[in-house]
């Protein structure tokens, strides 16, 4: 880490670009790389031209607004945004080339009011196939399709897509709902639709449902090196994970034996001990329900949190193993070079490990890497 640097979240580029490639020859599909929520929390710009130096051929975002913010660094990709509050500005979307997902009738013809004279805009067709949150409803497929078609007969729109959503549930849950969807993509070619991308697997269906890849494919987790996977791992996948979490030990103290340590005396030392001071706490993203059990490597050592996870700092308990301030503590990464996985953490914490690495907050300076 720089000198001086509290925190710091290194993003290996290479890993993202190279996890693109073997996603992209493993399902032998184009690759839409999904770049929402600041890239998974690696940083949208430097995730996106990663994932496009890996052969994506498009980017995926969850609104307007974070598609305009790759176009301000930059990125020129076909870029598509789904998720859109009433009232969005669509015109604005369209002036940046953005690609509009498009939920409902009224959504479709916002965009279509958004269109100019000799630039169309671009969609794809949102389908609710069982997931229960934004798409066209079923009973609606046939009144927007053919809008859509007629829309697209007169300029107005151009309709790059048809697409939808994954439970992940079962299998069977997602052949039904890969079911549902193909009798929508026969219907809307009976009404003059035909567009030339489906896309409904995102990395979990992707690798596991070959049927569901459709010739484009989703990969959001995936491309940062996680797995979607309870019995997969990364290494598994042939996945390399991108993110590094890492703090200087800030203050090291011996203590006796029924030292109580951090708020509420959680944990009370057993004997005479080591106690090193990490400055990263949940205003940094670092779960408080990993308290007492998130692991983390210092000095080549793996060591859990002791006691509770305060704001800005936690406190691990070394033993009588020899740390000193300025001592490095890594708290995640690339588990193959001996550190602890984001998924460890996420178990420490009861949750999964996309929300550990999204979570990672502002104060964590990234610092772009390339292995």
């Amino acid at each position: 880490m720089p000198v001086g640097a509290l925190r710091e979240a290194t993003v290996d580029v290479g890993a993202i670009a190279d996890n693109v490639r073997h996603l992209r020859r493993l399902t032998q599909s184009e690759v839409i790389a999904v770049v929402k929520a600041d890239g998974y929390g690696h940083g949208a710009v430097r995730s996106a031209a990663a994932a496009l130096e890996g052969g994506a051929t498009r980017l995926g975002v969850s609104d307007i607004t974070e598609a305009l913010a790759l176009r301000r660094g930059g990125i020129d990709a076909p870029v598509v945004a789904w998720l859109h509050a009433p009232g969005s500005d669509f015109a604005q979307a369209a002036a940046h080339g953005i690609e509009l997902g498009i939920s409902s009738l009224d959504q479709l013809q916002q965009a279509a009011a958004a269109a100019s004279a000799d630039r169309p805009v671009s969609v794809h067709l949102k389908l609710e196939t069982g997931l229960s949150r934004n798409g066209i409803a079923p009973a609606d497929y046939r009144v927007v399709f053919a809008e859509a078609a007629r829309l697209e007969r007169i300029g107005k729109l151009r309709v790059i897509a048809l697409f939808s959503h994954l439970s992940n549930a079962s299998a069977d849950d997602d052949r039904a709902a890969l079911r549902t969807f193909e009798q929508a993509v026969g219907e809307a070619a009976t009404l003059g639709l035909a567009p030339p991308l489906r896309h409904i697997a995102a990395t979990h269906a992707a690798i596991a449902l070959p049927e569901s890849r459709l010739g484009c494919v989703r990969i959001g987790i995936g491309i940062y090196g996680l797995s979607p996977f309870d019995d997969r791992s990364s290494a598994d996948l042939g996945l390399r994970p991108a993110m590094t979490l890492r703090g200087t030990v800030a203050a090291v103290r011996r203590v006796p034996a029924g030292k109580g340590v951090s708020y509420g005396y959680a944990y009370r030392t057993d004997r005479d001990t080591t106690l090193a001071l990490v400055p990263l706490g949940y205003a940094d993203g670092v779960p408080r329900q990993a308290s007492g059990n998130g692991p983390i490597v210092i000095g080549g050592r793996r060591h859990s949190v002791a006691g509770r996870i305060a704001m800005d700092q936690f406190v691990v308990d070394v033993g009588d193993t020899p740390v000193a301030v300025g001592d490095e503590a890594v708290l995640f990464g690339d588990p193959t070079l001996g550190v602890p996985s984001a998924t460890e953490w996420a178990d420490a914490a009861g949750t999964i490990n996309y929300e550990i690495v999204t979570r990672i907050g502002p104060r964590v300076t990234r610092r772009q890497v390339s292995e």
